[in-house]
């Protein structure tokens, strides 16, 4: 126990604007008291800070970033999925993300930011990629496609407020699908002509999922901005979505591009 002028002391101390350890060692008292004693001080005055609650804006009306809402729900349906374990009490979106494409990561976790402003994002490293994660309790209601088991494995579709949403920011959708599960590459060929061999190059957009539905919520985004398509099945069951014609492809250079 400490007499009141030691703990007076200390207030006026910490109140002058000295740090909790220097006012610890100059009056030899434990760090977790004075650390008490500031707290219980500062709440008397009124000068704590509530606390920052989360909100949502299904449950709340909380305002949304539609465009990163758009990017972000692209991403989560090519690389993302949401778990919560026994020992957790809230649950965890994370997003796998290539070490290759550090702008694509960095684009990321501004859109998790601005989905979810209350809400501290995190990296978690793996070998040759970074895993995006983010808790919040209102995953489930920002990402209702969330279930047991693979995305492929189980129906997939888009909400009425989703729909408005990729309805009115298609090439965001577009952008996050491609920046998960899509490329662009560029073909080469060669042919004669006139006894002269000419080498021709050109671009192409590929996106490849083994779910039908995301497969078909990305071709319904490229029909609504205009892009023409082409699609082919693996042998394991994955779909190949292809871009190649030149009008089209400049239309995705124009709003995705090349990963960075």
């Amino acid at each position: 126990m400490y007499d009141i002028e030691t703990r007076r002391r200390a207030l006026t101390l910490l109140r002058g604007g000295a740090r909790n350890a220097d006012v610890a060692r100059d009056l030899d008292i434990p760090l977790g008291t004075i650390g008490y004693w500031k707290h219980a001080d500062r709440a008397k005055r009124g000068e704590t800070r509530a606390r920052r609650t989360s909100t949502c804006p299904r449950c709340d009306d909380r305002e949304l970033d539609m465009p990163a809402y758009a990017y972000l729900l692209g991403l989560y349906l090519g690389d993302g999925h949401i778990s919560r374990p026994r020992q957790h009490r809230t649950p965890s979106l994370q997003i796998s993300l290539d070490d290759a494409w550090p702008g694509v990561q960095q684009e990321a976790r501004a859109s998790v930011r601005a989905v979810f402003p209350g809400n501290a994002a995190c990296w978690v490293r793996k070998a040759g990629c970074r895993n995006l994660k983010v808790y919040s309790k209102h995953l489930p209601c920002l990402f209702p496609q969330h279930g047991p088991g693979r995305k492929h494995e189980r129906r997939i579709a888009l909400e009425g407020r989703q729909e408005e949403i990729v309805g009115a920011h298609p090439w965001r959708f577009i952008r996050g699908l491609i920046h998960s599960d899509g490329s662009r590459i560029v073909n080469g060929t060669e042919k004669t002509i006139g006894g002269r061999t000419k080498r021709y190059e050109y671009p192409r957009y590929f996106f490849t999922n083994a779910s039908d539905d995301i497969v078909r919520l990305y071709t319904d985004a490229l029909d609504r901005v205009g892009a023409p398509w082409r699609s082919r099945r693996r042998r394991t069951g994955a779909q190949d979505v292809s871009v190649a014609r030149r009008e089209a492809v400049a239309l995705l250079d124009a709003h995705v591009g090349t990963k960075y």
